[in-house]
Parts: structure tokens; C-alpha cells; sequence
């Protein structure tokens, strides 16, 4: 696990406190994110997984171990029926079945996740993961607890399987981190390996500085800066004042030094960064297009999947 990089516009050394952000965005990254502390006193933000994603996970999982089982089961017959009827008794077949159960209800699901560090075939095709609760990898001992406390009391159960169920249910449900009783037991939490990414929206070119923005030299501007500008305009609306009115007034000095000619009189920070971001992602495009358009004309069909035509192809006409 990595931790959170630092966020340059809104954290930014001369700002005289933390930016809060606000709104109905911030909101919902409070309420689906958990932070964890390392023994390094690195703060990592994670999305812990709830009841949905790890059933769907658990679903797949009791599919593996069901195929397991169905092969491990194959396996013992085979060699039952090649013992003499003298060995073979009902002792020895609930000793057997016994030792088939435990291998894959306990010791499989041990093994792989203690080899995959917290991925089993369920966790890793819902993007889950099982970590400590200081967000280190998980080791033999996490991984037995967890496996033996479903065993015992989650999933199958072995003791009173209806009421550890509805009991389970309810540790996850209630859970600020949706952990059940083998978390607990083992000092684990299952989170989501990716987080989505909000959308945020960038404004277009303003009418009223297209001209300016098309004769303006924006070379001095390179992509570290590009990106400060980028976040700090796309998140304008969640920022409180007077941090919002700082970082705006501190973008907008330093890509107005950076630029010429200076903005028409009387535009606003908000309105001159916007469009020196919108005017910068304009000229690139066109650098892009016409760049794909010599590479065609050179390279005809260069770099697109081939396509199957029943007309002949005509040979391109030569550029000079």
C-alpha cells in the first residue's frame, strides 16, 4: 500500500491553515473512507469493503472451494477403493472426510491468502484485499484466525450455523469498517484496492478571453504548474474562504508571471486561470491532431486496428 501523495494546490506550504473542502462531495469521501495509521505514522485513506462487495466475493470463494472439495473428495475415493475392505470402515471414512474438510475450509483459505497478501480468487475479481489494521500485509496467523473463526461461527458455521449468521450480519452491517468476527479476532479490514477518482468539472475557454488566449504565450508554463491550476479550478467550488481566495490569488501571480501578454484589465483570478487552462488543452489537441494527420499521411493506417474490406485498397498518393 501507498500512501495518499500530498495534493500541492490544496496543501500548499505558505497557506496559513488546511484547506477544508465542502460540499456534497467531500461528503461522501467522509462517509465511504477510513484513514489508517502505519507504524511509520504514514496516514493511509482507504474505502473499506461492505456487506455487498464481500458477498459477492464470499460467492465466488465457496465456488472455488467447492471445485476444490469436488477434486479432493475424487482423490480420497480413489484411494479408499484402493484399499483392502479389511482397512475400510466408517472410522476411517469420517476420519477422511474429517481431514478433507479441514484442508478446504481451514487450510486452503490460510494458504492463499497468505500467499496472495489478502487477494483470494473472490477478493481479487471484486478488487478486495485483506490488510492489518495498521495497513501492513496480513501473515499466517491473521489469515488461520480469520479462516477459523468462519469455520467455528460464520461461514459454514459449524456452531450454531442460523444464529452466528444473523449475528455475523449484524457485526458487518454495524461496523464503521465492515468487519466481521474474524476481523476483529485477527486485527484485519478488507478494503478496495482502487479508489474511484470523482468527476470534477473544468470550465471552458470564456468567450470574452478567447482572442487574448489565442495571441498568448503559455510556454513558460510546464506541466507541474498546469496541474496545480488544473485542481485548484475544479475544486474552487468545495473550498472555504479565505483559503480559496489565497490559492487563487497565489496561482494567478505566478502563472501571470509566466505569461505575456497580461490579461485584459479587470479579469478575475477564477476567470484568467480557466482560461489558461482551457487554452493550453485547446493547443495541445491541435498539436495532437495534426500530428496524427502527418503520421497518416506517411504512414497510412498507421496505429489502427485493421479493418476487413472487400474493395481493393487504393495505394496512397505520394506527398511530393
Amino acid at each position: 500500500m501507498n500512501a495518499a501523495p500530498v495534493d500541492p494546490v490544496t496543501t500548499p506550504a505558505a497557506a496559513p491553515a488546511p484547506v477544508t473542502a465542502t460540499g456534497p462531495g467531500a461528503a461522501s469521501d467522509a462517509t465511504t473512507a477510513a484513514e489508517l495509521v502505519t507504524a511509520e505514522a504514514v496516514a493511509l485513506e482507504l474505502r473499506p469493503a461492505r456487506l455487498g462487495s464481500r458477498a459477492i466475493a464470499l460467492g465466488i470463494d465457496i465456488l472455488v472451494q467447492a471445485m476444490v472439495a469436488g477434486a479432493a473428495a475424487l482423490f480420497t475415493a480413489l484411494i479408499l477403493a484402493a484399499l483392502p475392505d479389511s482397512i475400510v470402515d466408517e472410522a476411517l471414512v469420517s476420519a477422511v472426510l474429517r481431514i478433507v474438510v479441514v484442508l478446504v475450509l481451514l487450510l486452503y483459505p490460510t494458504f492463499v491468502e497468505t500467499r496472495t497478501n489478502g487477494r483470494s480468487i473472490g477478493k481479487s475479481a471484486m478488487g478486495l484485499r485483506v490488510i492489518r489494521e495498521d495497513g501492513g500485509p496480513i501473515r499466517v496467523r491473521h489469515a488461520f484466525t480469520r479462516a477459523l473463526i468462519g469455520l467455528a461461527v460464520e461461514w459454514p458455521g459449524l456452531l450454531l450455523p442460523f444464529l452466528t449468521w444473523i449475528v455475523t450480519l449484524a457485526v458487518m452491517i454495524f461496523s464503521a469498517k465492515g468487519r466481521r468476527l474474524g476481523d476483529l479476532a485477527a486485527g484485519t479490514i478488507v478494503v478496495h484496492e482502487k479508489r474511484p477518482v470523482p468527476f470534477r468539472f473544468v470550465p471552458a475557454l470564456p468567450a470574452g478571453l478567447a482572442a487574448w488566449a489565442a495571441v498568448t504565450d503559455l510556454s513558460a508554463i510546464d506541466d507541474e504548474l498546469a496541474a496545480q491550476v488544473r485542481q485548484f479550478v475544479s475544486r474552487a467550488p468545495e473550498l472555504r474562504e479565505p483559503h480559496r481566495g489565497h490559492l487563487e490569488r497565489m496561482l494567478a501571480a505566478e502563472v501571470g508571471a509566466r505569461v505575456t501578454p497580461p490579461p485584459p484589465p479587470g479579469t478575475t483570478p477564477y476567470y484568467f486561470l480557466a482560461t489558461v487552462l482551457a487554452e493550453r488543452r485547446r493547443r495541445y489537441a491541435a498539436q495532437l491532431a495534426a500530428g496524427r494527420m502527418v503520421t497518416e499521411r506517411l504512414l497510412p493506417g498507421f496505429g489502427r486496428s485493421p479493418r476487413r474490406s472487400t474493395s481493393p485498397v487504393r495505394p496512397a498518393s505520394p506527398s511530393f
